[in-house]
């Protein structure tokens, strides 16, 4: 079998062709331009006839979706998909692309197997389902975002001219708001940028609104999305982006190895004699996932009354903020349970379930 390595970037590949035996048997650079990486491809698929195939070992990013898809097409055996590293201080793309071919290659067996490989953090190619959800939910975000930095900026024009406290409402975002705004008396300039940021208000609300309707709608498709949203406070956006990052539960053990993939656990430096070095969460899973369990929280605590109370114990040894990511890790594992289960959330935390004892 061949192990083939890609370092991807926008307008380049540099791959790394490994054989069985661990012989580096190619290393250059391709063009992403079809027909130069269609040709390689074809090359790479006849050279591996003999050899019994080929399989593909590459960093994610952002747009895996084409060549993950292209390989496929071209016979490759299995696309692994790992997370990558922190950046060396030596780092050059050959060097990257034989790095990750010196990993597939020795620990090829592992790896094929599905297994896990110390110091490799595999990443799992969602399903076409998933992938459509992520980028529904993650639109959705990015809309609330710029709508955000709009009203911002229009707060900004009020307050340059102490304009705020005489709005007619307590908040900008209502129709006599609004209203009150499109006709404020202000100079050429400010009364321009006004009315683009005004304009800007409308468009991210119609979109929002589009948006929010397609979510709408498949969440009412998903399953695990429908045990999710009996979390207080999860409404289709929060239980559909937390759903299609969570995939087959079957692949998380145990509840905190979700935790994990989250990158909601402490990172720890042991060395020696010290062994209590735990230092600040990990941050390695998905971004997106802690934000939306940061916005749960505040739901969790004001409607779950043994939650706030753990909570406060947190608290007054720690402070405010390591307490909220400590309820967060909680209410992770708290998912792992109504997913695994099919359960809603339960005030108090999941039942307590009785171990299994083997037989001897």
């Amino acid at each position: 079998m061949l192990y083939l390595a890609i370092d991807q970037h926008r307008k380049q590949l540099t791959v790394n062709i490994r054989s069985e035996s661990g012989d580096v048997l190619l290393k250059r650079q391709v063009s992403t331009e079809w027909p130069r990486v269609r040709k390689f491809l074809e090359e790479v698929k006849k050279q591996s006839l003999s050899e019994g195939g080929f399989v593909v070992i590459l960093e994610v990013c952002g747009f895996n979706d084409w060549l993950v898809k292209l390989l496929k097409e071209y016979g490759c055996g299995e696309v692994i998909l790992i997370q990558p590293e922190k950046r060396s201080k030596k780092k050059t793309d050959r060097r990257d692309a034989n790095s990750l071919g010196e990993i597939l290659w020795v620990n090829r067996r592992r790896l094929l197997e599905g297994r896990s490989v110390q110091g490799v953090r595999r990443v799992r190619w969602p399903n076409l389902r998933d992938r459509e959800d992520r980028q529904l939910t993650g639109l959705r975000k990015r809309l609330g975002q710029l709508r955000t930095r709009t009203i911002n900026q229009v707060k900004y024009l009020l307050r340059k001219h102490n304009l705020e406290q005489e709005c007619p409402t307590k908040g900008l975002d209502t129709i006599k708001g609004k209203k009150w705004l499109a006709e404020l008396t202000l100079s050429s300039i400010d009364r321009l940028q006004m009315d683009q940021h005004l304009a800007q208000w409308k468009l991210w609300d119609e979109q929002i609104k589009k948006t929010a309707a397609e979510i709408q709608k498949r969440q009412a498709e998903s399953k695990t999305a429908a045990v999710l949203a009996t979390i207080p406070g999860c409404g289709a956006y929060s239980s559909l982006a937390l759903a299609s990052r969570i995939g087959p539960i079957e692949r998380f053990p145990r509840p905190g190895s979700l935790a994990n993939y989250w990158g909601l656990t402490p990172g720890c430096r042991n060395s020696g004699e010290a062994t209590d070095r735990l230092g600040s969460i990990t941050k390695e899973g998905s971004g997106m996932a802690r934000f939306i369990l940061g916005q749960l929280v505040l739901h969790v605590l004001r409607r779950d009354p043994w939650m706030k109370a753990w909570y406060g114990r947190i608290k007054k040894r720690r402070g405010s903020k390591i307490a909220r990511v400590a309820v967060m890790r909680r209410l992770t594992t708290t998912i792992w349970q109504m997913v695994k289960h099919n359960e809603p959330y339960t005030i108090g935390g999941p039942p307590r379930r009785k171990l299994r004892v083997h037989a001897a």
